[in-house]
């Protein structure tokens, strides 16, 4: 097997994996079945993300983008590219109103999905509560804005807590949703656009297509956030010298394919993703990228990630990271909420809080030294309060 063909089986693989863990992501509808939720209704209790740890509060806008140059690659008949984009900016406190942290439809779509429903209210997880504040008067000053994509068929919602984490330390946040890549995004209008690409992406060729596509995605939105109309006033709050790019999965790709298309990303991370592009991680012109993820996926000894060609292939500051215990999903919001329905997972032994400070503070600390100029001894070496994380490479 091709060095392309182990790490599209190793994503396969781990697709298939989070259907058999709850709440841990969805798959697209052509995974392999596998055993069934549990038969008890989880409580319909409230459910909360972390708190954010910097000083900020934390504003939202959600908008709508629509790139005329170029026509849906999945639905092509639906015309011109579509992005459903959260941006999250520092604030003034006790403005705006609570944010929501997803549409219901999006939820019980994402139940569904999951095999979940008659288990999992959709209520309930959409009435998660955020630290957001929608049409919160923005915070004085000019900001590094940082682009987020998630996991392929996973909403821009997953990844909240990291984007509420990253704005509380002094960062404007674009969470975006890439049309039909998720199980189920809201549109204005009513619509709700489901994961066609689910069922078209199979061969090396095609997740590159996929992942060269949300490249194109990000590097619009950049453009609408700096110079568009589509931010608003929110373009003053941007330091438009000051860009980085992350993702989960897939999206952790997309980072690294639009740092090679866009000067303007100075620093990327990818969060327990293979790169699909190959060769993996060319292009980035020796800026800093740093990679995090699960042990059993990314380590130096496996066969199926391309993390080694990527790291080649990185000529600046880089650094290979792994978390003993964690699972493909402990980089997102979906074992933090797990945990609070009485539904974790049990074949990944990593504490859902502890992955949450694990991803936030690495997270932080890269961009923190890359984008802020800020020295972070977090990346320097091992950490007494993480030692779930293994320095992989000097």
């Amino acid at each position: 097997m091709t060095t392309t063909g182990h790490h599209r089986a190793g994503v396969a693989a781990l697709l298939v994996l989070a259907l058999s863990a709850p709440l841990l992501g969805a798959a697209p509808a052509s995974a392999a079945p596998t055993p069934g939720p549990p038969s008890r209704v989880a409580p319909a209790n409230a459910l909360a993300l972390p708190d954010p740890t910097g000083p900020y509060a934390v504003g939202r806008r959600t908008l709508h983008l629509v790139d005329h140059h170029r026509t849906d690659p999945w639905v092509p008949s639906a015309g011109a590219r579509e992005l459903m984009v959260s941006v999250t900016y520092p604030s003034r406190p006790a403005s705006g109103s609570p944010a929501p942290y997803m549409t219901t439809e999006e939820a019980r779509l994402l139940v569904e999905a999951r095999g979940l429903d008659g288990v999992v209210p959709p209520e309930t997880v959409a009435r998660t509560d955020t630290h957001e504040r929608e049409g919160a008067s923005p915070a004085r000053g000019r900001f590094p804005l940082v682009l987020l994509s998630p996991g392929f068929s996973m909403p821009r919602a997953t990844l909240t807590s990291i984007a509420e984490d990253l704005t509380s330390r002094g960062y404007v946040v674009a969470s975006v949703d890439h049309a039909y890549e998720s199980v189920g995004t809201a549109f204005p209008g009513g619509r709700v656009l489901t994961c066609a690409a689910c069922e078209r992406v199979e061969t090396d060729v095609e997740w590159a297509e996929a992942v060269r596509g949300r490249a194109e995605d990000l590097s619009f939105v950049i453009d609408e956030l700096t110079h568009g109309r589509g931010a608003g006033a929110l373009a003053g709050a941007i330091d438009a010298g000051r860009i980085g790019a992350a993702g989960h999965s897939i999206g952790g790709a997309a980072a690294a394919a639009t740092m090679a298309r866009d000067r303007r990303v100075r620093a990327g991370a990818d969060l327990d993703g293979d790169f699909f592009v190959s060769p993996a991680a060319t292009g980035l012109g020796g800026r800093p990228f740093l990679m995090l993820g699960a042990e059993d996926s990314h380590s130096p000894e496996g066969t199926t990630s391309d993390w080694p060609d990527a790291w080649a292939h990185l000529q600046g500051w880089k650094r290979w990271l792994t978390v003993a215990g964690a699972g493909h999903f402990s980089f997102t919001d979906l074992p933090y909420l797990a945990d609070q329905l009485g539904l974790p997972d049990a074949a990944v032994p990593l504490a859902a809080e502890q992955g949450w400070h694990i991803t936030q503070d690495y997270v932080a600390a890269f961009f923190d030294r890359h984008l802020r100029g800020i020295p972070q001894p977090l990346l320097d070496g091992p950490a007494a309060r993480y030692p779930e994380v293994v320095f992989r490479r000097p």
